[in-house]
């Protein structure tokens, strides 16, 4: 399967079931999974099996074909203009103190791009995680040190760095104010 139909089912069902009034927890119940394996799936972070994925479709009440329809459509061509209004608030760890917004997703030269603004406040709580993706982050404002392998990075604003988002790696916000940066993410094609 496509990474930008993961990423795009993986979308749909938070937006459906954030449409429905439906907790996470209450949804994981009906389908008979853990809170924290929906919260994987929504945030793109694992696949779910055939099985799940239609038992998360029929809990969330959506009609199949309603569902997948246009699923796997990208907009090509022309520019693309996407105002701050369109960015979509996504949860991804359990995390106090972390914002992220997807501003947009796409496919170039047959790879997913993911484009998303980053916060994270001095005393967010956030353990080391790893994406499936490399990472280029570009620090907007504020100060972090990043974590990757062991080694320190300090990252302040107009500072980027690219990296393989595979490796471990943990972000401390080391500045009084949230941080923001800039984070385009490059799928590999599996």
């Amino acid at each position: 399967m496509n990474e930008d139909i993961i990423l795009q089912i993986s979308n749909r069902i938070k937006g459906k079931r954030k449409e429905n009034g439906i907790t996470l927890q209450q949804l994981a119940e009906s389908v008979g999974v853990t809170k924290g394996l929906l919260s994987q799936i929504e945030n793109n972070r694992t696949v779910p099996s055939l099985v799940v994925l239609l038992s998360i479709v029929k809990a969330l009440q959506v009609d199949f074909n309603d569902f997948f329809d246009g699923l796997g459509s990208i907009q090509t061509g022309g520019p693309m203009v996407i105002k701050s209004a369109q960015h979509q608030r996504v949860e991804k760890e359990y995390t106090k103190g972390t914002w992220y917004y997807r501003i947009t997703s796409f496919k170039h030269q047959g790879k997913l791009i993911d484009v998303m603004l980053y916060k994270q406040a001095k005393n967010a709580k956030k353990g080391y995680v790893s994406t499936q993706a490399h990472e280029f982050n570009y620090m907007l404002k504020g100060k972090a040190e990043y974590t990757i392998e062991g080694e320190k990075y300090v990252i302040e604003e107009g500072d980027s760095f690219y990296y393989d988002a595979r490796k471990s790696h943990l972000s401390t916000c080391i500045s009084e104010d949230p941080y923001e940066m800039l984070v385009v993410y490059f799928f590999d094609e599996e």
